[in-house]
């Protein structure tokens, strides 16, 4: 998300910029630097503040595909062009020094507030009117209500009730419309308790109107709606008149950053998007706090609420750190540096101690900076063995000797590397699965055939499904002694509720590979166990459900799974020996120690909700499997 307010007229901007579409180039510019949390719709939300009557004082454009940014700018563009014929700045990128005095009043997106989100959809919903930001629209300038978020809600259905009880009668079924309708309902409460207000003091018309847009207080809006709400969000809203918030969850699941000054207020979902867009120091920008709402009135002026208590214990996510977020954060790289550096000891263990003859390189390109961590640590264990040997000479060594000790390395090459998807058009398996298996190239040459082993690192294993169609085969044909795949992050074992996209039991490596334990073992008698032990909570309240899954792991250790793991990840013809090592939950924590939301790899879900929904997903996981 982004979310910009001008704290001055369009006309400071236009003297002091060049155009008065400053809001909305850096609007552009926060969503292309957030592209790579979402690439399957795009849209942004304007108000323009003192409107003329009759005049539209609301703005919205949405699209679907990876190219939808542009897609939006480019239609509004058109928009500020049709309105304005001899309008000759361009929307994107404007730099010249000379630009043409133009009318902003009455211009399209020509507005001090601005809302734009990136779509990443975390329940497999697709179409335009699943594309944020939504809007609910009044013939009340303060009425009118656009909504976007980087969220999802485990008890969806229980806020949707909740309106339906109340006599709406919502649309749709998602948390996206359901958030809206239930957070327009309070601003319509809102509106008409400050209507009778004014109308106690004695006002009328448009007076009436000044009153309400001038008093409405968000924070009572936000704590009537919010208190009900189950999951991981952050969410951004602009009503009609000029008010703006946004709101992070209680247990700080989801993130958002902030910065203000006296010209603008913004916010985004990362950090360093808004140093770049606005060349700030990290100490210039704030991160929302659990609970808080960071609000910005119509006039401009920017306040803290704290809407919700914070849980106890900060949840913040650590798939952020690990995989999502932008590894250009000041702390986010040095924390994937350190997921690679603390895996020294078990890819040690792998490949036999024999750093010698072992090449480490990295999957593109998420695990890069993890790559770093890693090798930094293998340079200095090197440099260690080292000195060790030359300490323990006790004769004046030859040169040969000094050579063979001081030329001694961590050798890296880049092995592998991201090629192109070419399989989007094909429909027959066979060929899909091919050209599938090309997705990545490798260097060759790289390793000595037969000699070399071959460590590489990647940010995480989620479904192995890469690993098993392309990886794993492609770097086969180097032939090394060994293969050890480095996982930066720990077992992937549970699903996700809050925002990413992993929401179903069977799509999970580690839990296939547990369940196969358990039925060469003559142990599936637990599976059972387990689904009887749901069905059994089902209709208990969520703060009364166990997490009964953890009990399919619990016979094994993690290097079980993962030998069991590789088992199932070896395509037909594969010949290396294969070893794959993961990241240990304590040293995720080490690495990311303010960021303990650990659900993925642990079960301990920071909401009621969620143990609620994996009792509801491994239950449709048994009924589909052994049924």
């Amino acid at each position: 998300m982004a979310l910009i307010r001008l704290r001055k007229p369009l006309k400071y901007y236009q003297e002091k910029y060049g155009t008065w579409q400053y809001g909305l180039n850096k609007l552009y510019l926060l969503m292309e630097k957030q592209h790579n949390r979402g690439q399957e719709g795009a849209g942004l939300a304007c108000v323009k503040i003192g409107a003329q009557v009759g005049e539209e004082f609301m703005f919205r454009e949405r699209a679907e595909g990876s190219n939808a940014i542009t897609k939006i700018f480019e239609k509004a563009h058109q928009e500020i062009q049709a309105s304005c014929p001899a309008h000759s700045e361009h929307l994107l990128g404007h730099s010249g020094s000379f630009a043409p005095k133009v009318q902003w009043e009455g211009t399209p997106f020509a507005g001090e507030c601005y809302m734009g989100h990136v779509r990443y959809s975390a329940d497999g919903r697709s179409g335009i009117s699943f594309v944020h930001p939504f809007l609910r629209r009044n013939n009340w300038r303060a009425r009118n209500l656009s909504l976007c978020g980087n969220f999802s809600l485990t008890n969806g259905t229980e806020i949707f009730q909740h309106l339906t009880e109340n006599g709406q009668h919502p649309r749709l079924c998602s948390d996206a419309h359901t958030i809206l309708e239930q957070v327009g309902h309070r601003l319509d409460r809102e509106s008409e308790r400050l209507w009778n207000e004014a109308v106690h003091r004695g006002l009328t018309g448009l007076d009436i109107t000044q009153y309400i847009e001038e008093h409405i207080d968000l924070t009572n809006v936000l704590r009537e709606t919010t208190a009900i709400w189950d999951g991981g969000y952050v969410i951004c809203g602009l009503t009609g008149s000029g008010e703006q918030f946004t709101m992070r969850d209680p247990w700080g699941i989801r993130t958002a950053f902030y910065y203000a000054n006296d010209e603008i207020v913004v916010l985004a979902s990362e950090r360093p998007v808004l140093q770049t867009a606005f060349n700030l120091q990290v100490e210039d920008v704030h991160e929302l706090e659990p609970g808080q709402a960071l609000l910005v009135s119509k006039n401009g002026d920017y306040r803290l609420a704290q809407i919700l208590p914070p849980a106890q214990e900060k949840r913040a996510c650590s798939f952020e750190r690990v995989y999502f977020s932008r590894q250009s954060d000041y702390d986010i790289y040095r924390e994937r540096k350190m997921l690679g550096t603390l895996l020294l000891n078990p890819i040690l263990k792998a490949i036999n101690g024999d750093v010698e003859n072992t090449v480490f390189s990295f999957i593109p390109n998420t695990a890069e900076v993890a790559y770093y961590g890693m090798t930094e640590a293998f340079d200095i264990y090197v440099q260690q063995q080292k000195l060790d040997a030359v300490w323990q000479m006790k004769d004046k060594p030859t040169r040969e000797t000094f050579e063979k000790i001081l030329l001694h390395r961590c050798r890296r090459e880049k092995v592998a590397l991201k090629d192109i998807k070419m399989r989007t058009f094909i429909t027959e398996s066979n060929s899909r699965n091919d050209l599938a298996a090309h997705v990545y190239d490798i260097t060759y040459g790289s390793l000595r055939a037969g000699q070399d082993n071959l460590v590489i690192i990647d940010d995480s294993i989620v479904r192995g499904t890469t690993l098993r169609e392309s990886i794993i085969s492609i770097l086969d044909r180097l032939k090394p002694k060994k293969m050890v795949i480095v996982s930066s992050a720990p077992q992937v074992r549970y699903p996700d509720y809050y925002g990413i996209d992993m929401s179903r039991m069977s799509e999970f490596i580690a839990f296939r590979a547990a369940v196969a334990l358990l039925e060469e073992q003559g142990k599936l008698q637990i599976v059972h166990d387990v689904y009887a032990k749901c069905i059994h909570q089902r209709h208990l309240p969520a703060t009364e459900m166990q997490n009964y899954v953890k009990e399919i792991y619990a016979p094994f250790t993690d290097e079980e799974i993962s030998a069991k793991m590789v088992e199932m990840l070896r395509a037909p013809g594969v010949t290396s020996d294969i070893e794959i090592v993961f990241q240990s939950v304590e040293g995720l924590h080490e690495a990311c120690p303010n960021h303990l939301g650990d659900w993925y790899f642990t079960g301990d879900y920071p909401t009621p909700g969620g143990v609620r929904k994996l009792n509801e997903t491994f239950i449709t996981y048994f009924e589909e499997t052994y049924r």
